[in-house]
Protein backbone atom coordinates (compact mmCIF):
# COMPACT_ATOMS: atom_id res chain seq x y z
CA UNK A 1 0.00 0.00 0.00
CA UNK A 2 1.51 3.52 -0.90
CA UNK A 3 3.24 6.03 1.87
CA UNK A 4 1.02 8.39 3.40
CA UNK A 5 2.14 10.66 0.84
CA UNK A 6 1.19 8.85 -2.63
CA UNK A 7 -2.13 8.25 -0.56
CA UNK A 8 -2.51 12.01 0.00
CA UNK A 9 -2.28 13.07 -3.30
CA UNK A 10 -4.20 10.00 -4.86
CA UNK A 11 -7.03 11.58 -2.53
CA UNK A 12 -6.66 14.92 -3.05
CA UNK A 13 -7.75 18.20 -5.02
CA UNK A 14 -7.81 17.46 -8.53
CA UNK A 15 -5.63 20.54 -9.64
CA UNK A 16 -3.02 18.99 -7.34
CA UNK A 17 -2.74 15.32 -8.09
CA UNK A 18 0.03 15.56 -10.58
CA UNK A 19 2.12 18.08 -8.78
CA UNK A 20 2.02 15.99 -5.38
CA UNK A 21 2.57 12.73 -7.05
CA UNK A 22 5.45 14.04 -9.01
CA UNK A 23 7.27 15.08 -5.58
CA UNK A 24 6.43 11.67 -4.14
CA UNK A 25 10.15 9.99 -4.26
CA UNK A 26 9.86 6.35 -5.40
CA UNK A 27 10.23 3.55 -2.78
CA UNK A 28 9.60 0.41 -1.38
CA UNK A 29 5.70 0.89 -2.37
CA UNK A 30 5.23 3.55 -5.13
CA UNK A 31 6.89 3.49 -8.81
CA UNK A 32 5.75 5.89 -12.16
CA UNK A 33 5.33 4.79 -15.76
CA UNK A 34 5.53 6.59 -18.84
CA UNK A 35 2.13 6.03 -20.61
CA UNK A 36 4.21 4.64 -23.64
CA UNK A 37 5.31 1.65 -21.58
CA UNK A 38 4.26 -1.96 -22.88
CA UNK A 39 2.07 -4.14 -21.08
CA UNK A 40 4.81 -6.47 -21.11
CA UNK A 41 7.53 -4.34 -19.59
CA UNK A 42 5.34 -3.92 -16.82
CA UNK A 43 5.53 -7.05 -15.54
CA UNK A 44 8.57 -6.94 -13.32
CA UNK A 45 7.21 -4.17 -11.76
CA UNK A 46 3.47 -5.83 -10.53
CA UNK A 47 5.80 -9.07 -9.88
CA UNK A 48 8.46 -7.34 -7.55
CA UNK A 49 5.69 -5.60 -5.72
CA UNK A 50 3.42 -8.65 -5.05
CA UNK A 51 6.61 -10.05 -3.86
CA UNK A 52 7.01 -7.82 -1.50
CA UNK A 53 5.05 -5.71 0.97
CA UNK A 54 2.74 -4.37 -2.13
CA UNK A 55 3.01 -0.72 -3.69
CA UNK A 56 1.14 1.92 -6.14
CA UNK A 57 2.19 2.01 -9.48
CA UNK A 58 1.40 5.80 -11.44
CA UNK A 59 0.99 5.57 -14.99
CA UNK A 60 1.07 8.73 -17.79
CA UNK A 61 2.42 11.46 -14.80
CA UNK A 62 2.51 14.98 -17.07
CA UNK A 63 1.10 13.19 -20.43
CA UNK A 64 -2.17 13.37 -21.86
CA UNK A 65 -4.49 10.64 -22.03
CA UNK A 66 -7.81 11.97 -22.92
CA UNK A 67 -7.50 10.21 -26.10
CA UNK A 68 -5.76 6.77 -25.21
CA UNK A 69 -8.70 5.70 -22.95
CA UNK A 70 -7.96 1.95 -24.40
CA UNK A 71 -4.70 1.81 -22.16
CA UNK A 72 -6.68 1.46 -19.25
CA UNK A 73 -8.25 -1.83 -20.43
CA UNK A 74 -5.00 -2.79 -21.35
CA UNK A 75 -3.63 -1.79 -18.07
CA UNK A 76 -6.29 -3.78 -16.19
CA UNK A 77 -5.43 -7.22 -17.62
CA UNK A 78 -1.50 -6.76 -17.68
CA UNK A 79 -1.70 -9.17 -14.22
CA UNK A 80 -3.88 -11.36 -16.51
CA UNK A 81 -1.56 -11.19 -19.15
CA UNK A 82 1.80 -10.97 -17.93
CA UNK A 83 2.39 -12.33 -14.67
CA UNK A 84 2.19 -16.46 -13.12
CA UNK A 85 0.02 -16.63 -10.92
CA UNK A 86 -2.12 -12.83 -11.83
CA UNK A 87 -0.78 -10.81 -9.19
CA UNK A 88 -4.15 -9.32 -7.32
CA UNK A 89 -4.32 -5.39 -8.74
CA UNK A 90 -6.89 -3.08 -8.23
CA UNK A 91 -6.41 -0.64 -11.17
CA UNK A 92 -8.62 2.62 -11.64
CA UNK A 93 -8.09 5.92 -13.40
CA UNK A 94 -7.51 8.79 -11.88
CA UNK A 95 -9.33 12.56 -13.39
CA UNK A 96 -6.32 14.89 -12.71
CA UNK A 97 -4.76 18.25 -14.46
CA UNK A 98 -1.70 17.85 -16.26
CA UNK A 99 1.50 20.40 -15.31
CA UNK A 100 0.07 22.53 -18.22
CA UNK A 101 -3.29 22.56 -16.33
CA UNK A 102 -5.11 20.28 -18.94
CA UNK A 103 -7.33 18.61 -18.05
CA UNK A 104 -6.42 14.78 -18.16
CA UNK A 105 -6.09 11.64 -15.80
CA UNK A 106 -3.61 9.04 -14.86
CA UNK A 107 -3.39 5.28 -14.36
CA UNK A 108 -3.52 3.70 -10.86
CA UNK A 109 -2.57 0.39 -10.50
CA UNK A 110 -2.33 -0.60 -6.81
CA UNK A 111 -0.60 -4.22 -5.93
CA UNK A 112 -1.62 -6.37 -2.77
CA UNK A 113 1.62 -7.96 -1.36
CA UNK A 114 1.01 -11.79 -2.08
CA UNK A 115 1.39 -14.91 0.18
CA UNK A 116 2.63 -16.48 -3.01
CA UNK A 117 5.74 -16.09 -5.48
CA UNK A 118 4.88 -14.42 -8.53
CA UNK A 119 6.87 -14.59 -11.83
CA UNK A 120 6.49 -12.93 -15.08
CA UNK A 121 4.72 -14.97 -17.91
CA UNK A 122 8.54 -15.22 -19.80
CA UNK A 123 9.89 -17.06 -15.70
CA UNK A 124 11.61 -14.42 -14.23
CA UNK A 125 11.46 -13.32 -10.87
CA UNK A 126 11.50 -10.09 -9.29
CA UNK A 127 11.41 -8.11 -5.70
CA UNK A 128 10.69 -4.39 -4.93
CA UNK A 129 13.46 -3.52 -2.69
CA UNK A 130 13.91 0.17 -1.59
CA UNK A 131 13.56 1.99 -5.36
CA UNK A 132 15.12 -0.74 -7.52
CA UNK A 133 13.03 -3.46 -8.81
CA UNK A 134 15.51 -6.62 -8.54
CA UNK A 135 15.78 -9.75 -10.80
CA UNK A 136 16.35 -12.40 -8.23
CA UNK A 137 18.63 -15.92 -8.92
CA UNK A 138 17.67 -19.30 -8.91
CA UNK A 139 18.59 -19.52 -5.36
CA UNK A 140 16.72 -16.32 -3.84
CA UNK A 141 13.62 -17.22 -5.60
CA UNK A 142 13.96 -20.76 -4.11
CA UNK A 143 14.51 -18.97 -0.85
CA UNK A 144 11.64 -16.76 -1.62
CA UNK A 145 9.28 -19.75 -1.93
CA UNK A 146 10.16 -21.17 1.53
CA UNK A 147 10.23 -17.49 3.26
CA UNK A 148 7.01 -16.57 1.82
CA UNK A 149 5.26 -20.26 3.25
CA UNK A 150 5.82 -18.67 6.70
CA UNK A 151 5.11 -15.11 5.85
CA UNK A 152 1.07 -15.42 5.69
CA UNK A 153 0.36 -15.09 9.37
CA UNK A 154 -0.46 -11.90 9.78
CA UNK A 155 -2.82 -12.17 7.48
CA UNK A 156 -4.94 -14.60 8.64
CA UNK A 157 -8.46 -14.11 10.54
CA UNK A 158 -7.91 -13.58 14.72
CA UNK A 159 -11.52 -16.02 15.47
CA UNK A 160 -14.09 -14.59 17.44
CA UNK A 161 -11.86 -10.55 17.23
CA UNK A 162 -14.73 -8.13 16.94
CA UNK A 163 -13.53 -4.38 15.85
CA UNK A 164 -16.49 -3.05 18.06
CA UNK A 165 -15.21 -5.08 21.37
CA UNK A 166 -11.31 -6.04 20.88
CA UNK A 167 -9.68 -3.08 19.23
CA UNK A 168 -8.81 -0.20 21.09
CA UNK A 169 -10.76 2.60 19.14
CA UNK A 170 -8.45 5.44 20.38
CA UNK A 171 -5.62 3.63 19.05
CA UNK A 172 -7.69 3.47 15.73
CA UNK A 173 -8.22 7.10 16.26
CA UNK A 174 -4.88 8.09 16.45
CA UNK A 175 -3.70 6.08 13.60
CA UNK A 176 -6.04 7.55 11.02
CA UNK A 177 -4.68 10.80 12.19
CA UNK A 178 -1.14 10.07 12.14
CA UNK A 179 -1.61 7.99 8.51
CA UNK A 180 -4.04 11.40 7.14
CA UNK A 181 -7.15 9.00 6.34
CA UNK A 182 -10.47 10.26 6.14
CA UNK A 183 -11.82 6.85 6.11
CA UNK A 184 -13.71 5.12 9.29
CA UNK A 185 -12.21 2.68 10.98
CA UNK A 186 -13.71 -0.42 9.08
CA UNK A 187 -12.56 0.82 6.00
CA UNK A 188 -8.96 1.80 7.48
CA UNK A 189 -8.57 -1.61 8.26
CA UNK A 190 -9.78 -2.73 5.17
CA UNK A 191 -7.50 -0.53 3.52
CA UNK A 192 -4.17 -1.48 5.02
CA UNK A 193 -4.86 -4.84 5.04
CA UNK A 194 -5.89 -5.92 8.72
CA UNK A 195 -9.10 -7.53 7.91
CA UNK A 196 -9.96 -10.49 5.88
CA UNK A 197 -12.08 -10.36 2.47
CA UNK A 198 -14.81 -11.84 4.86
CA UNK A 199 -14.27 -8.73 6.94
CA UNK A 200 -12.83 -10.93 9.97
CA UNK A 201 -10.18 -8.61 12.00
CA UNK A 202 -6.52 -10.30 11.02
CA UNK A 203 -3.62 -11.32 13.29
CA UNK A 204 -2.11 -8.06 12.23
CA UNK A 205 -4.94 -6.01 13.37
CA UNK A 206 -5.20 -7.43 16.62
CA UNK A 207 -1.29 -7.24 17.23
CA UNK A 208 -1.65 -3.49 16.34
CA UNK A 209 -4.84 -2.12 17.86
CA UNK A 210 -6.22 -4.90 20.05
CA UNK A 211 -6.96 -4.05 23.29
CA UNK A 212 -5.69 -7.30 25.14
CA UNK A 213 -3.25 -8.61 21.94
CA UNK A 214 -1.79 -11.06 24.19
CA UNK A 215 -5.03 -12.38 24.60
CA UNK A 216 -4.95 -13.40 21.59
CA UNK A 217 -1.66 -14.44 20.67
CA UNK A 218 0.08 -14.68 24.22
CA UNK A 219 3.56 -14.71 23.67
CA UNK A 220 3.46 -11.77 21.41
CA UNK A 221 5.49 -9.89 24.25
CA UNK A 222 8.97 -8.70 24.82
CA UNK A 223 11.06 -9.46 27.62
CA UNK A 224 14.07 -7.61 28.88
CA UNK A 225 16.70 -8.72 31.34
CA UNK A 226 19.81 -7.51 32.74
CA UNK A 227 22.35 -9.73 34.01
CA UNK A 228 25.03 -8.39 36.48
CA UNK A 229 28.01 -10.16 34.50
CA UNK A 230 28.72 -11.69 30.97
CA UNK A 231 27.74 -14.69 31.75
CA UNK A 232 23.98 -15.46 32.39
CA UNK A 233 24.37 -18.98 34.99
CA UNK A 234 21.91 -20.94 35.70
CA UNK A 235 19.97 -22.19 38.64
CA UNK A 236 20.78 -20.88 41.81
CA UNK A 237 23.73 -18.73 39.97
CA UNK A 238 21.60 -17.28 37.57
CA UNK A 239 22.95 -13.74 37.43
CA UNK A 240 19.53 -11.59 36.74
CA UNK A 241 19.70 -8.69 38.67
CA UNK A 242 16.72 -8.08 40.97
CA UNK A 243 14.24 -6.97 39.53
CA UNK A 244 15.19 -6.62 36.52
CA UNK A 245 13.55 -8.83 34.39
CA UNK A 246 10.13 -7.58 32.86
CA UNK A 247 7.90 -9.06 30.52
CA UNK A 248 6.52 -5.75 28.13
CA UNK A 249 2.52 -6.84 27.15
CA UNK A 250 0.45 -4.22 24.72
CA UNK A 251 0.15 -3.52 20.76
CA UNK A 252 3.13 -3.31 18.95
CA UNK A 253 3.74 0.09 19.30
CA UNK A 254 3.56 0.30 23.17
CA UNK A 255 5.77 -2.73 23.51
CA UNK A 256 8.65 -1.37 21.52
CA UNK A 257 8.46 2.08 23.05
CA UNK A 258 8.33 0.49 26.81
CA UNK A 259 11.22 -2.10 25.98
CA UNK A 260 13.02 0.84 24.59
CA UNK A 261 12.58 2.54 27.70
CA UNK A 262 13.92 -0.21 29.55
CA UNK A 263 16.68 -0.78 27.38
CA UNK A 264 18.00 3.13 27.75
CA UNK A 265 17.91 2.80 31.62
CA UNK A 266 19.95 -0.52 31.93
CA UNK A 267 22.15 -0.79 28.99
CA UNK A 268 25.96 -0.36 29.97
CA UNK A 269 27.10 3.35 29.51
CA UNK A 270 29.89 5.37 30.58
CA UNK A 271 29.97 9.19 32.50
CA UNK A 272 32.12 11.55 29.98
CA UNK A 273 32.18 15.22 29.24
CA UNK A 274 29.08 15.30 26.77
CA UNK A 275 28.30 18.30 24.29
CA UNK A 276 26.40 19.85 26.67
CA UNK A 277 29.87 20.74 28.45
CA UNK A 278 29.07 18.58 31.73
CA UNK A 279 29.42 15.29 32.29
CA UNK A 280 26.63 13.05 31.23
CA UNK A 281 25.55 9.09 31.37
CA UNK A 282 26.97 8.08 27.64
CA UNK A 283 25.62 4.63 26.03
CA UNK A 284 27.94 2.21 25.76
CA UNK A 285 26.38 1.23 22.69
CA UNK A 286 24.34 3.51 20.60
CA UNK A 287 21.14 3.83 20.99
CA UNK A 288 20.55 3.76 16.86
CA UNK A 289 22.07 0.48 17.14
CA UNK A 290 19.89 -1.48 20.04
CA UNK A 291 16.72 0.15 19.39
CA UNK A 292 17.19 -0.72 15.49
CA UNK A 293 16.95 -4.28 16.31
CA UNK A 294 14.19 -4.47 18.73
CA UNK A 295 12.16 -2.71 16.10
CA UNK A 296 13.64 -5.42 13.70
CA UNK A 297 12.84 -8.23 15.92
CA UNK A 298 8.88 -6.92 16.41
CA UNK A 299 8.41 -6.43 12.43
CA UNK A 300 10.23 -9.36 11.22
CA UNK A 301 9.31 -12.15 13.99
CA UNK A 302 7.53 -15.29 13.18
CA UNK A 303 4.25 -14.76 15.38
CA UNK A 304 3.17 -18.08 14.19
CA UNK A 305 5.69 -19.59 16.47
CA UNK A 306 3.57 -19.09 19.44
CA UNK A 307 5.96 -21.18 22.02
CA UNK A 308 8.38 -18.06 22.37
CA UNK A 309 8.69 -14.51 22.80
CA UNK A 310 11.21 -11.50 21.72
CA UNK A 311 14.01 -11.36 24.22
CA UNK A 312 16.23 -8.55 25.04
CA UNK A 313 19.43 -9.65 27.40
CA UNK A 314 21.60 -7.05 28.48
CA UNK A 315 25.12 -7.59 29.80
CA UNK A 316 27.71 -5.39 31.24
CA UNK A 317 29.30 -5.54 27.48
CA UNK A 318 27.09 -6.53 24.88
CA UNK A 319 23.53 -6.42 24.15
CA UNK A 320 21.45 -9.50 22.62
CA UNK A 321 18.03 -9.47 20.96
CA UNK A 322 16.83 -13.02 19.71
CA UNK A 323 13.39 -13.20 18.00
CA UNK A 324 11.45 -16.26 16.90
CA UNK A 325 11.49 -17.63 13.25
CA UNK A 326 14.54 -17.69 10.71
CA UNK A 327 15.93 -14.57 9.17
CA UNK A 328 13.51 -13.05 6.91
CA UNK A 329 14.05 -12.63 3.34
CA UNK A 330 17.30 -13.15 1.36
CA UNK A 331 20.59 -12.37 3.41
CA UNK A 332 23.94 -14.07 3.75
CA UNK A 333 24.16 -14.28 7.51
CA UNK A 334 28.01 -13.55 6.95
CA UNK A 335 27.72 -10.64 5.04
CA UNK A 336 24.20 -9.57 6.46
CA UNK A 337 24.80 -6.03 5.07
CA UNK A 338 23.88 -7.31 1.35
CA UNK A 339 20.63 -7.45 1.86
CA UNK A 340 17.34 -8.24 -0.07
CA UNK A 341 14.38 -8.98 1.44
CA UNK A 342 10.60 -8.92 2.07
CA UNK A 343 9.53 -8.75 5.44
CA UNK A 344 7.57 -11.84 7.04
CA UNK A 345 4.70 -9.27 8.56
CA UNK A 346 4.10 -7.02 5.54
CA UNK A 347 1.02 -5.02 6.89
CA UNK A 348 2.54 -4.64 10.10
CA UNK A 349 5.52 -3.37 8.60
CA UNK A 350 3.36 -0.60 6.98
CA UNK A 351 1.52 0.37 9.46
CA UNK A 352 4.45 0.97 11.41
CA UNK A 353 6.00 2.72 9.06
CA UNK A 354 3.10 5.10 8.83
CA UNK A 355 3.36 5.67 12.82
CA UNK A 356 7.51 6.64 11.61
CA UNK A 357 8.46 3.71 14.15
CA UNK A 358 9.87 1.76 10.68
CA UNK A 359 12.07 3.61 7.97
CA UNK A 360 12.35 2.66 4.62
CA UNK A 361 12.38 -1.06 4.84
CA UNK A 362 15.86 -2.70 3.85
CA UNK A 363 17.97 0.13 5.44
CA UNK A 364 18.10 -0.98 9.13
CA UNK A 365 20.74 -3.30 9.09
CA UNK A 366 22.98 -0.87 6.91
CA UNK A 367 21.91 1.58 9.28
CA UNK A 368 22.64 -0.20 12.70
CA UNK A 369 26.47 -1.06 11.03
CA UNK A 370 27.18 1.83 10.26
CA UNK A 371 26.37 3.43 13.50
CA UNK A 372 28.39 0.59 15.08
CA UNK A 373 31.36 2.03 12.90
CA UNK A 374 30.95 5.28 13.77
CA UNK A 375 31.43 4.92 17.28
CA UNK A 376 34.51 2.36 16.78
CA UNK A 377 32.95 -0.57 17.98
CA UNK A 378 32.74 -4.04 16.33
CA UNK A 379 29.84 -4.90 13.72
CA UNK A 380 27.00 -7.03 15.17
CA UNK A 381 26.73 -10.32 15.03
CA UNK A 382 23.94 -12.30 13.59
CA UNK A 383 23.51 -16.25 14.51
CA UNK A 384 20.45 -18.33 13.36
CA UNK A 385 19.47 -21.86 14.49
CA UNK A 386 16.36 -23.73 13.70
CA UNK A 387 13.77 -21.26 15.57
CA UNK A 388 15.32 -18.19 16.12
CA UNK A 389 17.20 -15.32 15.12
CA UNK A 390 20.20 -13.55 17.69
CA UNK A 391 21.54 -10.58 16.74
CA UNK A 392 24.28 -9.22 19.44
CA UNK A 393 26.05 -6.10 19.74
CA UNK A 394 29.36 -5.79 21.58
CA UNK A 395 30.60 -3.15 23.16
CA UNK A 396 34.08 -3.35 21.93
CA UNK A 397 36.46 -1.57 19.85
CA UNK A 398 37.07 -1.85 16.19
CA UNK A 399 40.59 -1.11 16.91
CA UNK A 400 41.89 -3.95 20.01
CA UNK A 401 43.44 -2.97 22.95
CA UNK A 402 47.16 -3.53 21.61
CA UNK A 403 46.30 -0.62 18.92
CA UNK A 404 44.76 1.39 21.18
CA UNK A 405 47.44 1.63 23.91
CA UNK A 406 49.85 2.41 21.05
CA UNK A 407 47.50 5.26 19.89
CA UNK A 408 47.08 6.75 23.36
CA UNK A 409 44.28 9.12 24.42
CA UNK A 410 44.88 11.75 22.45
CA UNK A 411 44.96 9.99 18.84
CA UNK A 412 41.75 8.26 20.11
CA UNK A 413 40.02 11.26 20.69
CA UNK A 414 40.45 12.50 17.06
CA UNK A 415 39.40 9.12 15.69
CA UNK A 416 36.33 9.14 17.71
CA UNK A 417 35.77 13.06 16.56
CA UNK A 418 36.17 12.13 12.72
CA UNK A 419 33.88 9.39 13.27
CA UNK A 420 31.29 11.31 14.74
CA UNK A 421 31.65 14.26 12.31
CA UNK A 422 31.50 12.11 9.34
CA UNK A 423 33.08 14.40 7.25
CA UNK A 424 36.67 14.86 6.58
CA UNK A 425 38.12 17.90 8.67
CA UNK A 426 40.79 19.98 8.33
CA UNK A 427 44.04 20.03 10.67
CA UNK A 428 42.37 23.42 12.56
CA UNK A 429 39.07 22.00 12.56
CA UNK A 430 40.43 18.51 14.67
CA UNK A 431 42.20 20.99 16.90
CA UNK A 432 39.78 23.38 17.31
CA UNK A 433 36.98 20.82 17.68
CA UNK A 434 38.90 17.98 20.40
CA UNK A 435 39.88 20.97 22.80
CA UNK A 436 43.62 19.94 21.87
CA UNK A 437 46.68 22.00 21.27
CA UNK A 438 47.71 21.80 17.24
CA UNK A 439 51.42 20.26 17.59
CA UNK A 440 49.49 17.44 19.55
CA UNK A 441 46.96 17.36 16.91
CA UNK A 442 49.18 16.46 14.22
CA UNK A 443 51.19 14.09 16.54
CA UNK A 444 47.37 12.06 16.62
CA UNK A 445 46.45 12.65 13.42
CA UNK A 446 49.77 11.32 11.52
CA UNK A 447 49.88 7.95 14.14
CA UNK A 448 45.75 7.56 12.98
CA UNK A 449 47.67 7.70 9.34
CA UNK A 450 50.60 5.60 10.45
CA UNK A 451 47.96 2.64 11.60
CA UNK A 452 45.95 3.31 8.45
CA UNK A 453 42.94 4.35 9.76
CA UNK A 454 42.77 7.86 8.25
CA UNK A 455 43.89 9.24 4.85
CA UNK A 456 44.87 12.98 3.45
CA UNK A 457 43.61 14.32 0.72
CA UNK A 458 45.40 17.62 -0.03
CA UNK A 459 47.45 19.19 -2.79
CA UNK A 460 50.51 20.06 -1.07
CA UNK A 461 52.07 20.13 2.60
CA UNK A 462 50.82 23.23 2.99
CA UNK A 463 47.41 23.14 1.23
CA UNK A 464 45.42 24.88 3.36
CA UNK A 465 42.22 23.41 2.09
CA UNK A 466 43.74 19.87 2.89
CA UNK A 467 41.67 17.47 5.04
CA UNK A 468 41.47 14.31 7.08
CA UNK A 469 39.00 11.50 6.53
CA UNK A 470 38.02 8.28 7.88
CA UNK A 471 39.49 5.16 5.59
CA UNK A 472 36.51 3.97 4.35
CA UNK A 473 35.62 0.74 5.72
CA UNK A 474 36.82 2.16 9.19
Amino acid sequence: MPTNQVRAALEGPVEDCTRLLLQCDEDQWFDRKSARIKVKDLAPALVAFANAEGGVIVIGLDEELRDRESLLNDWQQASRDVTSPPVRTKVYRLTCQTTSNIASWVGVIEIDSSETVHETTAGACYLRVGDETRKLTFLQQQELHFDKGQSSFDSKAAHGVSIDVDLDPNLLGAYRVESGSVLDPASLLRNRGLLTLSGEVTNAGVLLFGRDPQAVLPNSDIRVIRYRSNERGQGASLAVDADLDRRVSGTLPRIIEEAADLVEQWAPARRALGTSGRFERIPVIPQAVWLEAIVNAVVHRSYSLGGDHIRVEIFPSRIEVSSPGRFPGLVRLDDPEKVARFSRNPRIARVLFDLGIVRELGEGIRRMFAEMRRGGLVDPVYRQTEGSVTVTMHAESRLGAEVENRLGQSALKVLQLLRAADRPLGTGDVAESSGIARPTAIRALKALQSEGLIIWDGKSRKDPRAVWAIREGD
